[in-house]
């Protein structure tokens, strides 16, 4: 088995009551944006909101996350696929990597077939670069059922 990773989750304010559910399972059965992780031991040593629009929170977070020792942010499944998607998720990891010098990686749980199924209607993620920013929780079929 590989070195522990510590790493930190920054959710999407709107879901600010989320008791992290889907993101603690995928995080314990390494699927989603997990499942890079498979030899590793991982150690969950911040979750937060980003403090709502337009996500003040962020700028600050991942300090007291780096202060846990975290090495690697997530930002939350739910800034991917709610409704709309955050206009911010592609400045969030800019920012995060500039100040902290921490990774930073697309998601948590694998996307819900639900809203993969809106998305598409709207046509939300047809871009090339909404592609990449879902690749990590766009898991299989089976998988998103489980997560809906």
């Amino acid at each position: 088995m590989k070195e522990k990773i510590k790493i930190g989750i920054i959710i999407c304010d709107r879901y600010h009551t989320c008791a992290g559910g889907k993101c603690l399972r995928a995080l314990r059965n390494r699927e989603g944006a997990f499942s890079v992780y498979q030899d590793q031991e991982v150690e969950l040593v911040g979750y937060t909101t980003c403090g709502g629009c337009p996500g003040g929170n962020v700028e600050y977070a991942p300090q007291e996350m780096v202060k846990n020792g975290a090495e690697v942010i997530h930002l939350a499944t739910g800034l991917i696929v709610g409704y709309p998607p955050c206009p911010r998720i592609t400045h969030f990891p800019d920012f995060i990597r500039a100040r902290y010098g921490l990774e930073v990686v697309m998601g948590t749980h694998p996307i819900p077939e639900k809203y993969r199924i809106v998305h598409a209607m709207l046509g939300t993620w047809d871009s090339p670069k909404w592609q990449e920013i879902i690749q990590p929780t766009l898991a299989d079929e089976e998988t998103r059922l489980a997560y809906d």
